[in-house]
């Protein structure tokens, strides 16, 4: 996605993680369903886990993100997540997959330790679950016919033709694509990139709407499909830019292991490791999370 001329000090102001697809996983378990918490005491889930050598991650079945692959869980942040708990002496990752929409309530409610899924820091979801360090940047882009024949580039360029998009429910995309003025019926909410990329097929929406690394993905994996991806661009929400920038979550009040993921993430990033380890999901260093955007600062309300 991009050259590689950007560091970690760069400012890398660009848009959002996409949503994800909804394939199997268990039975949705409500916030209110007892919840093993971790905490930083005696028996937290840093310890357990350090005990066991084993950490339950929740996915959503998105490429490149997190998705399994011949029995196997793979993709970005589950590649991330092994070679950071494995440096926690963590061996052994096992994977749920639930819906997007589902991964923090499924979080809370003790189905996972954490959520590795590539996404989106935000302050909503920060009220309800704790975010890692940044692990990535990435922008938004669409998809659309070959050629690009309406020729649109941004969300307001799809409103001003009155065109159909498709985005992934849940997602910062959809949420943009109200906020910009976007007919109701002409935007198509769907619950996995098939379904989104089927409707490209089937000429329901002139375009998808994802970040330009799930796009590109999409594209690999359906050679010879008559669509291309616009360049990225920079989400708006009520005039304001959305820095795109994807976590791992964790429970609030297990501070302890957000903090020990942290430190092993951050060498990674330092080190170089990490872009070895996400380059065959079609990253690059310009998806360095740079120094001045922090969990922090994407946590506060607007």
């Amino acid at each position: 996605m991009g050259t590689g001329n950007w560091t970690r000090r760069n400012f890398f102001r660009f848009g959002a993680v996409a949503g994800t697809a909804a394939i199997g996983g268990p039975a949705l378990l409500t916030a209110c369903s007892e919840v093993p918490q971790g905490g930083s005491g005696e028996g937290g889930t840093l310890q357990r886990i350090k005990e066991a050598g084993t950490i339950k991650i929740g996915i959503a079945g998105e490429v490149p993100y997190g998705y399994t692959e011949g029995g196997k869980v793979t993709g970005e942040a589950p590649e991330v997540a092994k070679a950071v708990f494995k440096a926690m002496g963590v061996d052994n990752v096992e994977p749920t997959q639930v819906e997007f929409g589902q991964l923090i309530p499924a979080l809370n409610a003790g189905e996972f330790d954490m959520v590795a899924a590539g996404m989106a820091v935000r302050p909503d979801r920060c009220k309800n679950a704790a975010f890692s360090s940044v692990d990535y940047v990435t922008p938004t882009a669409l998809m659309v016919p070959k050629g690009n024949p309406q020729g649109v580039k941004n969300f307001e360029d799809v409103k001003a033709k009155g065109l159909a998009i498709a985005v992934l429910s849940g997602t910062i995309e959809q949420e943009v694509a109200k906020a910009a003025g976007i007919a109701a019926d002409k935007i198509q909410p769907y619950d996995g990139q098939p379904e989104l990329f089927q409707a490209l097929q089937d000429n329901r929406a002139y375009c998808g709407a994802l970040t330009d690394i799930s796009l590109k993905e999409l594209l690999k994996q359906n050679p010879g499909a008559a669509f291309e991806v616009t360049e990225g661009f920079t989400l708006e929400l009520n005039g304001e830019e959305q820095i795109q920038a994807g976590g791992f979550v964790f429970r609030k009040g297990e501070d302890d292991l957000v903090d020990a993921f942290n430190t092993e993430l951050d060498k990674l990033h330092e080190s170089g490791d990490w872009l070895a380890i996400v380059e065959p999901f079609g990253f690059t260093d310009a998806n360095l999370p740079p120094d001045d955007v922090t969990t922090e600062q994407l946590c506060q309300e607007s």
